[in-house]
């Protein structure tokens, strides 16, 4: 028989231990199984660990992992053994909120009379027990101006208007209340992403989590086989290997993006304001070419250029600022042009173009400014040349002839797509500045290669050791490979 003593010590170990209490008390509605016991496997055992032990998490999950279950049988240890606890929890519509709560209830009911305080308030979006505390779940939007001890949001890359509910809910939970955002990946243009990618380059305080289906005892070899050919390989990446890969269809193809996203180098030294970043040195042996974006630098689009190494493809260095005027935006070309060994500058006329071109020319007096076939300086974008240069930088990524060191450029890549429509720009939200000058340094380098010797870079310094001063931070040191063969095609 058991004794009272028996009770007051099994309700203390399971306010001392949540996953005590999951294991042991905790039942869930499996599709097939019916009502089981909530066994943890390893990774929702960590994940739980993190939601204990860390105030903001943010967890990239794949599909069906169970986090949001766990997500309920913490919200019900929460409301048993705190007081005065208010739990609110964000879902994309009233279906998935009122689901949120029904599986908080469920389990609520299956525990045992002893270990159920009694509920003071039940409807399809709160419950409050008698410790006073509550949880409602409810549709972003809802809720604002709560007070909010911890703040769960379910599936946010799908929510609607993401921005304007975190803007609003942020400052109720700032001062010491416990966030946890969940969700599978939804391309790059929403507020989850973003969250998510600052989190994992330390920019923000969350603690990032990232689960993978192979951590899932059920998710075999066999059953990735049998699957796969059914998802769909663009799917699968996106809704079990968690990766971002764009919301619409990327312009640059999957495996390459994953490859760039996976290779380029963190590491930098910055210039002009911070403006400039530098992977590489000029190396005195090698020819450069530098290609450039201008905007008017009033804090909408951004002047951007690269420079690239002619002889091996590697971007050595990066500009990319949305409030640099032209005169400054020409200075920072011309002082950089003529660090890399006087570059090949090459600028898209249109537009700020020419005054960008004039100058260069007439006041700075640049010496090496690509010209056209009409010995025209700069390059005139229009429908056609517009698709030729993006030919050429699809072929310049997709063959490893271009090595990007910015994860600003992959950031980019990763939100240029073709649309519904079948135009080729950058998502909703986003930029391509970046793209458009890397797509003139693929297109020019090209040609600028014709002319090159096949020996190049014989006698060519290793600038890899170089003391690169002010160093950021590492993002990425994933191994890379000079490919020279192009050059010899």
């Amino acid at each position: 028989m058991v004794s009272k003593q028996d009770i007051v010590d099994e309700i203390q170990r399971c306010k001392d231990d949540p996953e005590y209490f999951i294991k042991t008390y905790v039942n869930i509605e499996h599709p097939i199984k019916g009502i089981i016991p909530f066994n943890l496997y390893k990774f929702q055992s960590r994940i739980l660990k993190d939601m204990i032990g860390e105030r903001l998490n943010i967890l990239r999950k794949f599909r069906q992992a169970g986090a949001t279950t766990l997500c309920c049988a913490y919200s019900l240890w929460s409301l048993i053994f705190k007081d005065n606890h208010n739990i609110m929890v964000v879902s994309i519509g009233d279906r998935e909120s009122t689901a949120y709560l029904r599986r908080v209830v469920l389990m609520y009911d299956d525990l045992p009379m002893w270990l159920k305080p009694s509920i003071k308030m039940k409807n399809a979006h709160t419950l409050r027990l008698s410790t006073n505390s509550r949880i409602i779940s409810q549709p972003a939007g809802a809720g604002r101006g709560e007070s909010v001890s911890h703040l769960i949001i379910d599936e946010a890359a799908f929510i609607d208007k993401m921005r304007e509910f975190w803007a609003a809910v942020w400052p109720t939970v700032s001062t010491g209340g416990k966030v946890t955002i969940l969700s599978t990946v939804n391309g790059m243009s929403n507020l989850y992403y973003e969250l998510y990618r600052d989190a994992v380059d330390d920019v923000n305080d969350f603690n990032p989590i990232d689960i993978n289906w192979r951590e899932h005892p059920d998710y075999t070899d066999l059953w990735y086989e049998k699957n796969y050919p059914i998802i769909g390989s663009r799917m699968f990446e996106q809704e079990y290997e968690c990766s971002f890969l764009g919301t619409g269809s990327t312009f640059v193809d999957g495996d390459t993006l994953r490859r760039l996203n996976a290779t380029y180098v963190g590491e930098y030294s910055v210039k002009t304001a911070g403006n400039l970043r530098i992977w590489k040195h000029p190396d005195p042996y090698a020819e450069y070419i530098l290609a450039a974006d201008a905007s008017f630098g009033r804090g909408s689009d951004y002047s951007a250029f690269h420079v690239i190494n002619l002889y091996n493809g590697e971007q050595v260095a990066e500009f990319y600022s949305n409030k640099t005027s032209i005169v400054d935006f020409a200075r920072a070309i011309s002082d950089t042009g003529n660090d890399y060994n006087l570059a090949h500058v090459v600028v898209e006329r249109n537009g700020l173009g020419l005054p960008l071109i004039q100058e260069l020319f007439e006041r700075l007096e640049y010496e090496n400014i690509w010209m056209d076939d009409k010995q025209e300086f700069g390059f005139q974008m229009t429908t056609t040349s517009r698709e030729k240069i993006l030919s050429f930088l699809d072929e310049a990524l997709r063959t490893s002839r271009f090595r990007i060191n910015s994860e600003r450029t992959v950031d980019e890549l990763n939100t240029f797509i073709i649309t519904d429509k079948g135009r080729i720009e950058a998502d909703k939200g986003y930029h391509d500045d970046l793209v458009m000058s890397l797509g003139l340094a693929a297109l020019v380098s090209t040609e600028l290669s014709q002319g090159l010797p096949s020996e190049m870079g014989k006698g060519e310094q290793d600038t890899t050791n170089q003391q690169l001063p002010t160093t950021i931070r590492v993002s990425n040191n994933s191994e890379t490979h000079e490919d020279t063969s192009w050059l010899l095609k």
